[in-house]
């Protein structure tokens, strides 16, 4: 069995394993303690009162869920006391979350102090100033306490299309591909400790054309074979809410370009210049040891190189996502074993957690075996599944 078919069949197997496996708990919103006896209660600097529950508090302010008004955000300023009877951690701001420095308890709030009371009845106070987050216990057993296990929190697509030929001609062509992502807490507003990015395509079809006229005796029918396959599994670890440190691997076939197998291990550093809730634009940079095997075994290649791309991400209206990467890999040791890769997609939802997908890629090989060309283009459109 080639290297090739062995990386393919590990892909497929790390795809597959889910399914196989049994499935953990899902992450899963906010919910209100449920031991609560009584409302939460908000009094307003001007002396109103609200009573619901208490979400969670982010910053200069609470998200408040009340059978009157519904979910309200209210800035801090305008609170002049909160009395909550629920199960809470308050996160100090530039304290790392660990089970020492970090308590639950009940929570009350007045203009300038929160105070946490703990179960054994101990009491903590702290500045409002100095509160980074308020968050239920729930929510910080589920993401800061416990270890995520590995099928906790991931989240993606995954997409197929085929077309096929029955005539003179025949044969057909096949394309799948799933993108995961796994971000550590899983909910938004509590910032990233850890990021896993996993990417499997694969394009493969045959195209049977018989000799016309045939000859005597009868000439073998030309098969034309297409075979693209493509991984890789980033990890990134943060030190900051847009710097972190990555570790890569990178597991690339094409017939096109008489590639048999090429692997990449690397190591580097990410930044994420732009986040917001509509989009987000990561810069990477990587060292890498990059092997190539070529179907001309005279070609074959040991390279250390480097990587440097950039990836993009925006909500379009109507909940259609767009995506776009670029990668340039250079080679220290063969300058002329330089390559890069392009892609750009569009998801349009359809229905529920159906969309159409739409995509394109440009792979660029310097040095393919001899006879074939250095790019590869390619231009797919689906059908995409969204996870979980």
């Amino acid at each position: 069995m080639s290297l090739f078919k062995r990386a393919r069949g590990l892909a497929l197997f790390l795809i597959l394993a889910p399914a196989i496996m049994p499935a953990e708990d899902k992450p899963t919103a906010d919910k209100p303690n449920a031991e609560k006896s009584n409302p939460d209660v908000i009094v307003f600097k001007n002396g109103d009162q609200l009573s619901g529950t208490l979400v969670r508090g982010v910053g200069n302010s609470i998200l408040f869920k009340s059978d009157i008004v519904g979910e309200v955000t209210i800035p801090l300023s305008k609170i002049k006391e909160l009395r909550s009877s629920g199960s809470f951690a308050v996160l100090k701001k530039d304290t790392p979350a660990t089970r020492t420095n970090t308590q639950t308890g009940m929570v009350t709030m007045d203009d300038s102090t929160v105070t946490l009371l703990h179960p054994m009845g101990q009491t903590e106070t702290l500045p409002v100033s100095n509160v980074a987050y308020i968050i239920d216990q729930g929510v910080y057993d589920r993401e800061l306490e416990k270890k995520a296990g590995p099928l906790y929190g991931w989240g993606g697509t995954v997409t197929g299309g085929a077309s096929f030929v029955q005539s003179t001609q025949h044969g057909g062509t096949f394309s799948a591909g799933v993108k995961l992502v796994r971000t550590i807490p899983t909910v938004p507003y509590l910032p990233t400790r850890n990021r896993t990015i996993f990417n499997l395509s694969e394009t493969y079809g045959k195209l049977t054309t018989p000799l016309i006229p045939q000859t005597t005796p009868p000439t073998p029918d030309s098969v034309v074979k297409t075979s693209i396959f493509h991984t890789d599994l980033e990890r990134d670890q943060y030190v900051s809410k847009r710097f972190y440190y990555l570790g890569t691997t990178a597991f690339d076939h094409n017939f096109s370009s008489g590639l048999d197998l090429q692997q990449i291990y690397g190591a580097g550093v990410g930044w994420t210049p732009v986040l917001d809730a509509k989009q987000q634009l990561d810069i990477k940079g990587d060292l890498h040891y990059e092997k190539q095997e070529f179907e001309d075994s005279a070609s074959n290649l040991n390279l250390i190189g480097a990587s440097i791309g950039e990836a993009y991400k925006r909500t379009l209206p109507r909940s259609m996502i767009f995506t776009q990467t670029l990668q340039l890999l250079p080679a220290f040791n063969e300058p002329k074993a330089y390559s890069a890769n392009f892609s750009t997609g569009l998801a349009m939802p359809v229905f529920k957690k159906l969309s159409m997908s739409f995509a394109a890629s440009d792979a660029f090989l310097n040095n393919p075996s001899p006879g074939f060309r250095k790019n590869t283009f390619q231009f797919i459109t689906g059908v995409a599944y969204t996870l979980p």
